[in-house]
């Protein structure tokens, strides 16, 4: 070939390069990034360190709520194991006496608003049955106590429940027995208990039979829950990544000057944040397993756990594992499209191109778009639900308020001029750059819409999990029932409350039943009413009664009830006997007298409506009657301290075994409520880890800003200038993240209260949500001061 012909043919075509040697450049970008996180010197350590300690902290918060499934289900299986033995469907079956039964009756109390749950037992034989978590059989006026009862009554001050447990005690109930650390429980022995003074005869523990399943609300409220409390973790962690963006950037760009190119430069950064990722992977497995350990001792709205409980489940920790690595490298790569790195410097995104609209309204659409997909929800079908639908379109809701975010912050803050200097140097801060202010404050804004959303939804329920008792707490707080009743007991008792310290007045009677006498077919009912003794005082508040003395007999109709009244009419036959007490043994004879006036009944502070035959202590002996009961409705001085504990130290000298109850004009739904407190407990957590998001966050910002606040110092800027500048540095992402919050809160209550066919209760639910993100703001900003006062000294002009 001649030298012309070399000069003119066409070059080669370029090699494709080997897909084994593209991956190898790969991880060797990769691995460069690893290398300037881990030796990148103080700075470099110190822009790790905050990354890995804010995806830690994130990856604690997952690693825990992971950890409820298996928590839950231990929870459950101590309940169940301690349940006793179930012989027939009834629950109040007694089982036969044998040489390991036991005779048993619930003693469960309450003290300063604490439930101290307990029971008084009787063995049958030689071997008795034993509770988990009981290694030995409490003897006569003994007992045994789980921990944190023994504390309690070893505190000083607690005289009135040492007066209401005087046993002694002889033992500790192991973690076996108890559902959590704090719970209050005990096991007293008795040698006087039996079937007579209500008594249950069981035959073991362990209750196999599974709980009632969930209604289709409290399914929506659980899937609610767990998406709003987890949403704002997720996205805390997406904003951890990217702690300390400038300065890398920067670096990225004396990369670039050297030959690195774009590509190059953007695998190096995923890198970086692979390594702060990993890093922050081990510190919350770190902060995960220490804080596991001390979790016993912690009691947060009356709920603790014990630390093996806290094991999470394997499929979700391995989710945890892979998503948080693959989140960080993701996040930088996306936030590096926005980024034009040269090598002579940093372009962010030119002030002609501002961020876009209409794509970021994409997503909320999409999530109101996935509930009418999902269709509305009945509230009286318990078939299975499509809880996917319900979290995928809370989900896409709860993102996009955090994308809308950064376009409303960078809109309002580019329109704001003038002012006072603080707020000249805020607002100019935030138009340079509002990204890192909007992604910090995203966190408080899906947090506070998720929960106001919640709000709606629970003041929409309420009615279907809150119903009305007709209970009237002014006429009296407590009811007591005992069928401890024989002898002097049934009318002593009324007077030993009277006599407690605090009581104003007592609504004691023992009631029974009374029938009419004759032999009665299978197929035929035997007419039967309520007989009712007590003193004349106690007869006025259960019937409309004028004049009445001691030895009075009455019959009471039912007002405005026709058939009930001749029900009673009946049975109590003026100048006729009754049979008292027929199924309790033998039945006692007893003759109406002719003159009983007859009354209409009136409702009790129970909210029962009283009638049958009402006699008065003398006309009838109340400690014969088979079958009776001792009722007590008591009203109390409120002023007096600790009365609600005198008036229960009563009824545990009485009837350590008496039903003693508060009445509330409202009763809640155990399931609902223990939600709420579930929803009480996660929240806690979550805005706990935002404000450690936003300090954090702000530090890093502080810690970019170090020389410029050194040297705005030197030219003679006040110190109180630069602090009321990062005040309102914080406060206007803020506010607008909680104008977002607000309106996309009230909006995703409104279509989930639409969902379960429901109408809004309340539409300023948001107020109190609003005062936690404004009290965010002022907490953040005194954490803050103390290292902005550092970093304002001299030494910060210093550099190499």
């Amino acid at each position: 070939m001649t030298l012309l012909d070399s000069r003119t043919a066409p070059p080669a075509a370029p090699e494709s390069p080997n897909p084994a040697s593209r991956g190898a450049v790969v991880l060797r970008d990769l691995g460069l990034g690893v290398r300037f996180a881990a030796a990148g010197g103080r700075e470099g350590w110190i822009r790790t360190l905050l990354t890995a300690v804010g995806v830690g902290l994130g990856v604690a918060l997952l690693l825990l709520a992971s950890s409820v499934p298996h928590l839950l289900d231990e929870r459950n299986a101590r309940e169940q194991a301690r349940s006793e033995t179930q012989i027939s469907d009834s629950p109040d079956a007694n089982a036969p006496k044998s040489d390991s039964s036991v005779l048993r009756i619930n003693t469960t109390t309450e003290y300063h608003d604490r439930t101290v749950a307990g029971y008084l037992m009787r063995p049958d034989g030689s071997t008795p049955v034993l509770p988990p978590g009981v290694t030995g059989f409490p003897g006569a006026d003994e007992m045994v106590v789980s921990p944190a009862l023994r504390e309690l009554l070893a505190e000083p001050g607690n005289e009135l429940l040492r007066e209401r447990l005087p046993y002694e005690i002889t033992g500790t109930i192991q973690d076996a027995g108890l559902r959590s650390p704090g719970e209050l429980l005990y096991y007293a022995g008795s040698d006087t208990l039996t079937t007579a003074s209500g008594g249950h005869r069981i035959a073991g523990y362990g209750d196999e039979r599974a709980g009632d399943p969930l209604p289709p609300l409290l399914i929506v409220l659980v899937v609610m829950v767990c998406v709003v409390l987890l949403v704002p973790v997720a996205i805390f962690i997406a904003t951890a990544v990217r702690f300390g963006g400038d300065r890398r950037d920067r670096r990225l760009a004396a990369l670039r000057l050297v030959g690195a190119d774009i590509r190059t430069t953007r695998r190096i950064a995923a890198g970086e944040a692979l390594f702060g990722a990993l890093l922050g992977l081990l510190i919350g497995l770190a902060f995960f397993l220490t804080g596991r350990e001390f979790v016993g001792s912690v009691e947060i709205w009356d709920v603790s756990a014990f630390p093996a409980d806290l094991v999470p489940d394997s499929m979700l920790a391995l989710l945890i594992v892979v998503a948080v690595p693959l989140t960080a490298v993701l996040v930088t790569l996306v936030a590096m499209r926005s980024v034009v790195i040269e090598p002579l410097g940093v372009v962010r995104r030119g002030r002609e191109r501002g961020r876009r609209l209409w794509w970021r309204l994409l997503m909320p659409l999409a999530g109101l778009a996935a509930f009418g997909l999902t269709g509305r929800i009945s509230a009286y079908e318990y078939a299975p639900e499509k809880p996917f639908g319900i979290a995928a379109g809370s989900v896409l809701v709860l993102v996009g308020l955090a994308l809308l975010l950064p376009w409303l912050v960078e809109a309002c803050v580019n329109r704001l001029r003038g002012g006072p200097v603080p707020w000249q140097l805020a607002t100019r801060r935030l138009q340079l750059s509002s990204g890192a202010a909007s992604r910090a404050v995203s966190g408080v804004t899906v947090a506070v819409a998720g929960a106001i959303a919640l709000q709606m939804m629970f003041a929409a329920m309420n009615a279907d999990f809150n119903r009305m008792t007709g209970q009237d707490p002014t006429r009296a707080q407590f009811a007591g029932y005992s069928e401890d009743v024989t002898g002097e007991a049934a009318t002593s008792a009324v007077e030993r409350f009277r006599a407690t310290k605090g009581v104003d007045v007592v609504i004691g009677s023992v009631e029974a039943y009374a029938s009419k006498p004759g032999d009665y077919a299978d197929e035929d009912v035997q007419p039967t009413t309520s007989l009712t003794v007590g003193t004349c005082a106690t007869l006025r508040e259960l019937a409309r009664i004028d004049a009445c003395e001691d030895g009075d007999t009455f019959v009471v109709h039912p007002p405005g009830d026709k058939d009930m009244t001749a029900w009673v009419d009946e049975t109590a036959r003026k100048g006729k006997e009754v049979e008292i007490g027929s199924g309790y043994g033998k039945p006692l004879r007893w003759t109406l007298p002719t003159g009983s006036p007859t009354v209409q009944g009136r409702k009790d502070p129970m909210g029962e409506t009283h009638y049958g035959i009402m006699a008065t202590t003398g006309a009838i002996d109340a400690g014969k009657l088979p079958g009776a009961q001792v009722t007590v409705q008591i009203r109390v001085d409120r002023s007096v301290p600790d009365v609600a504990e005198y008036v229960r130290n009563t009824a545990a000298e009485i009837d350590p075994g008496m039903r003693f109850v508060t009445l509330d004009s409202v009763e809640r739904d155990r399931q609902y409520a223990s939600i709420q407190t579930g929803l009480q407990v996660g929240a806690t957590a979550v805005l706990l880890l935002i404000a450690a998001s936003m300090l954090v966050s702000q530090l890093e910002q502080l810690r970019e800003r170090r020389r410029l606040l050194s040297v705005l110092v030197a030219f003679g800027t006040r110190r109180s200038t630069l602090g009321w500048s990062v005040l309102w540095q914080t406060a206007v992402p803020v506010v607008l993240g909680l104008a977002v919050a607000v309106a996309g809160g009230l909006g995703l209550g409104g279509a989930l209260t639409w969902l379960i066919q429901k109408q809004v209760a309340d539409w300023w639910l948001f107020w109190p949500m609003a005062g936690v993100g404004g009290a965010l703001i002022v907490l953040v900003t005194l954490l803050s001061l103390p290292p902005l006062w550092r970093m304002m000294r001299p030494e910060g002009l210093r550099t190499e």
